[in-house]
């Protein structure tokens, strides 16, 4: 799998998920408002209140994918990695992981790759560890084949 492929399906991964949020965050503002507009009584606060918390969870969710987006973009992908830490791809006898940030199961060119962040249990079992290395996370051993 090419590392520059994974990189830009991050990116774009990342940049989707701000879009959504904020699309589904407006869309509740646009409802509340119009709500405001032909509502009256305890149905309407119930409504108007679970929709005020339903915005705050959507903004805390939106501040957090805008975080990621920033980290992910601090990362220095070109630089040659001899050893696990942020930003290589590592290739494993149980498949391809990309530490770059916590997007999930990517499929790309029929290859799976697992974007997870250099916070995740399994990325700090393997930091520092270099090719030929294996690390043992949850009962299952990872061989690392390759670092890049």
């Amino acid at each position: 799998m090419q590392k520059q492929k994974l990189i830009e399906a991050c990116n774009h991964y990342f940049r989707n998920k701000i879009a959504s949020l904020m699309s589904i965050i407006g869309d509740i503002e646009n409802s509340s408002n119009s709500e405001n507009k032909s509502s009256a009584g305890d149905k309407h606060e119930t409504s108007k209140a679970m929709m005020q918390l339903e915005r705050e969870k959507l903004g805390t969710q939106l501040r957090e994918a805008e975080n990621q987006l920033a980290e992910f973009e601090k990362i220095d992908f070109n630089r040659s990695f001899q050893v696990v830490e942020q930003g290589c791809l590592v290739e494993t006898g149980e498949g391809l992981f990309f530490i770059a940030g916590s997007a999930g199961r990517l499929v790309l060119d029929d290859q799976t790759a697992f974007v997870i962040s250099i916070k995740s249990p399994l990325a700090n079992v393997m930091l520092g560890h270099k090719k030929g290395d294996t690390v043992l996370f949850n009962g299952v051993s990872y061989f690392i084949k390759s670092v890049s």
